[in-house]
């Protein structure tokens, strides 16, 4: 019998974290087998493999400890990828050679499928002077516009593309510039951004006082504090970015902030981290560890949470020495220190299951409750990790007791800790879990509030048929079992019908005991007052956050889908949105015996020999869309990237949903050797060249309506959408993205831009 609860889960499973060979045969027989990889491949490290091997498996079994997506898929599996998820990346030097060095050392990171942070504080402003030259200096976001282009040519492993953090402090003199970078829709779209605020501009914010832009101790230009907050608030209000980091804060509350200074988090959020720093994520699932869910005596098992987390630290501890790293700075950087996240994923749901509505201050009061056990547990297993093991190396008592988040730590940890030293540095983390939250059964995300409760989604099959699936939130699942048809309870709310407020007063209940930071998203709505979003920022500040990330719906970033329930009706009773269908594709449309297509030669300036690219379709339900492409050349030179871009290409279009993405792509490609003039046009690179020969194809079979347009119409998909466009995933072609911890998810596929 399956231990998947919905056909998602396994199809999730089956993409993105089952090991398969070469030729994409499946070596991972079941979830057991996927288990029984990852407990084997942490267990090698010890001195008695066989015995933490089952203990581990048990940890795993029934989706009670997700490790995070890089360590199910990689773990075990001989590939050279890391298993970690976050990196910041070194200091940006403040020079030519420095900052491409940096782009390379990024470049590198990416490859390996490790999402990134920068701080680009450190690049002087534009117009500044650059000495013995005799130029004025383009400023960092130039730059970040380099990185912008190298992060879209790079896929992650495990087919993710690269994310990227981008960070300014609040006093750099191009701060304005940064605040409003992302008002032009097709301008950083590999970044997220965030401001780094400082104690003293909210000090200044507060007393409407004046804010001098500074760097390297000159004073560039003064202006009003409030001024500049409401700019970041605006644009945040308007564009859903920049995102606002309170660096003071996490530098205080660092538990090694006698040993480093932060500056840049990883792209969600949750991992503030030094230069070359980087962190592992795996979360503890809260939905199934409730017994007597829905009853008078419903409660969080906080024996097996106990136990359970103690076998997640010590896991997630062997990972640091079981995994790759892109970089040996960064190898060295998580030996020195050994940094986890571990964190909790259903707990909207685990709040429902006992009776409590999300936001409300009792589950709040809850949830910082089950917080503190869980800080409890993983500080104490670390402790005995460090008596077993060693403590950390740049470990130092009295320094790191005194160190903000320790300060209200109980005093037998605090005994623990003086006594044996601790092995891991920091240890929790609430990241973001779309992926692996679908994978166990859609619980609810992280500590956000349940999305959706029921929503419909269609299902392609090779044969052109459509079968009809409605995926289910897991604690509904259950109430449907245990409670028939009866109504869900008022306390049944969801991200929609939560004040902004309420969204505050839970991620401030959580943050108290995660000693490193949260990925949450405050939804807010379309038709919220601006005045009354900005106070959503001032409230996170007042209560203790350490960053806030906002959505409201906006013509940028698009609206979300319609969902299957109506305010807080029963899901089962509600209707179904007109024409809210999603279709994805299980796997590969196989190949008919023949195809259509058409053959193009392009011949790019200064090469001796053509380039001839064939496109061929497939007919689905009337409706033609590319299935493969093949380019070949007489130039031996171009054969190995020719073949692997014949391969990756037709491997996408054979995936379905919407891959005009292919097209946007390749056209973004430039050369630094430089491009070439074709058809009184500048082309950047050849590669440029042939994704215009593609989208010249897909524009004469009526796949999308004209250059840059993208994809025209979806033929298995009519959807209803919220006020603005609605934007398509760039995965599998659904409309169903919504922000989820600070980064746009789709629930049809899990497909995420940070990883």
């Amino acid at each position: 019998m399956s231990r998947f609860h919905a056909p998602i889960a396994e199809q999730i499973w089956d993409m993105k974290y089952r090991l398969k060979d070469g030729a994409g045969h499946p070596v991972d027989g079941s979830v057991e087998d996927t288990w029984r990889r990852i407990a084997r491949a942490l267990a090698e490290v010890e001195a008695e493999p066989a015995l933490w091997e089952d203990r581990f498996y048990s940890a795993l079994e029934d989706f009670r400890f997700l490790p995070a997506g890089r360590i199910t898929a990689g773990a075990g599996t001989g590939r050279t990828v890391t298993l970690f998820n976050c990196f910041v990346m070194g200091t940006v030097p403040d020079s030519m050679a420095g900052i491409f060095d940096a782009l390379k050392e990024a470049a590198l990171t990416m490859q390996q499928g490790g999402g990134i942070g920068y701080d680009f504080s450190t690049i002087r402003p534009r117009g500044a002077e650059v000495k013995g030259v005799a130029a004025d200096a383009s400023g960092p976001l130039s730059f970040m516009d380099v990185w912008d282009a190298m992060c879209r040519t790079i896929m992650s492993a495990g087919s993710r593309r690269g994310a990227m953090m981008a960070t300014m402090r609040c006093d750099h003199p191009d701060i304005e510039s940064f605040i409003e970078a992302k008002k032009d829709p097709a301008r950083l779209r590999m970044f997220n951004l965030s401001v780094l605020v400082t104690d003293a501009f909210m000090e200044a914010v507060k007393a409407d006082g004046p804010w001098e832009l500074t760097f390297g101790g000159k004073v560039y230009r003064t202006l009003q504090a409030r001024d500049l907050w409401n700019r970041i608030m605006r644009s945040t209000y308007d564009f859903a970015e920049p995102g606002v980091i309170f660096i003071d804060r996490i530098n205080q509350m660092n538990n090694l902030a006698y040993c480093e200074t932060i500056s840049a988090t990883n792209p969600c959020g949750e991992q503030p981290l030094p230069p070359y720093g980087a962190c592992l994520l795996g979360s503890v699932n809260l939905a199934r560890l409730v017994a007597k869910p829905f009853s008078d005596g419903a409660e969080l098992d906080l024996a097996e949470l106990d136990e359970l987390v103690r076998l997640a630290v010590r896991m997630m501890d062997n990972v640091v020495d079981a995994s790759r790293f892109p970089l040996p700075e960064q190898a060295r950087e998580a030996q020195m220190k050994r940094r986890i996240g571990l964190g909790v994923t259903g707990l909207a749901d685990a709040l429902l299951m006992v009776g409590l509505r999300y936001g409300s201050e009792e589950a709040a009061a809850r949830t910082e409750a089950w917080m503190k056990a869980i800080a409890r547990s993983a500080y104490l297993a670390s402790a005995d990790l460090a008596r077993e093991k060693g403590a950390f190396p740049l470990f130092e008592a009295d320094k790191y007791l005194g160190s903000g988040s320790l300060t209200h730590m109980d005093e037998d940890v605090r005994a623990a800790i003086r006594t044996h030293g601790i092995r891991n540095a920091l240890l929790t983390s609430i990241a973001p879990t779309g992926t692996i939250s679908l994978y166990a059964g859609n619980v609810s995300s992280g500590i956000e509030p349940v999305f959706a409760y029921a929503y419909k989604r269609k299902v392609l099959q090779k044969d052109g048929s459509r079968t009809e699936e409605e995926v289910v939130d897991y604690a509904v699942r259950l109430w449907r079992e245990q409670m028939g048809d009866a109504p869900l309870p008022d306390y049944f709310v969801n991200a929609q019908t939560l004040a902004p407020l309420e969204h505050v007063r839970m991620q401030a209940a959580a943050q108290k005991w995660i000693d490193s930071s949260i990925s949450k998203t405050i939804n807010c709505p379309e038709d919220i007052g601006f005045e009354e979003f900005a106070d959503v920022y001032l409230a996170a500040w007042d209560q203790g956050c350490k960053g806030c990330t906002t959505y409201r719906p906006n013509e940028v970033t698009g609206s979300v889908l319609s969902v299957s329930e109506a305010g807080q009706a029963a899901p089962a009773e509600a209707p179904e949105p007109k024409g809210g269908e999603v279709v994805y594709l299980t796997d590969p449309l196989d190949r008919p015996a023949a195809l259509e297509g058409a053959t193009y030669k392009v011949k790019w300036p200064g090469s001796e020999h053509a380039l001839y690219i064939t496109v061929n379709d497939i007919v689905i339900s009337g409706h033609r869309r590319p299935f493969e492409v093949f380019i070949n050349s007489k130039n031996m030179e171009h054969f190995a990237w020719t073949v692997a871009l014949t391969r990756m290409i037709s491997a996408v279009f054979r995936r379905g949903g919407d891959i005009s993405f292919v097209v946007e792509e390749l056209k973004a490609v430039f050369d630094p050797r430089g491009g070439a003039w074709m058809e009184g046009r500048y082309i950047p690179s050849i590669l440029a060249a042939i994704g215009g020969v593609i989208e010249r194809h897909l524009i004469a079979i009526g796949f999308i309506e004209g250059e840059g347009m993208g994809l025209k119409t979806d033929p298995h998909a009519d959807v209803q959408v919220l006020g603005v466009k609605a934007k398509a995933c760039s995965s599998c072609g659904s409309y169903d993205l919504r922000m989820v911890e600070g980064c746009m998810t789709c629930a049809s596929c899990g497909f995420s831009k940070c990883g």
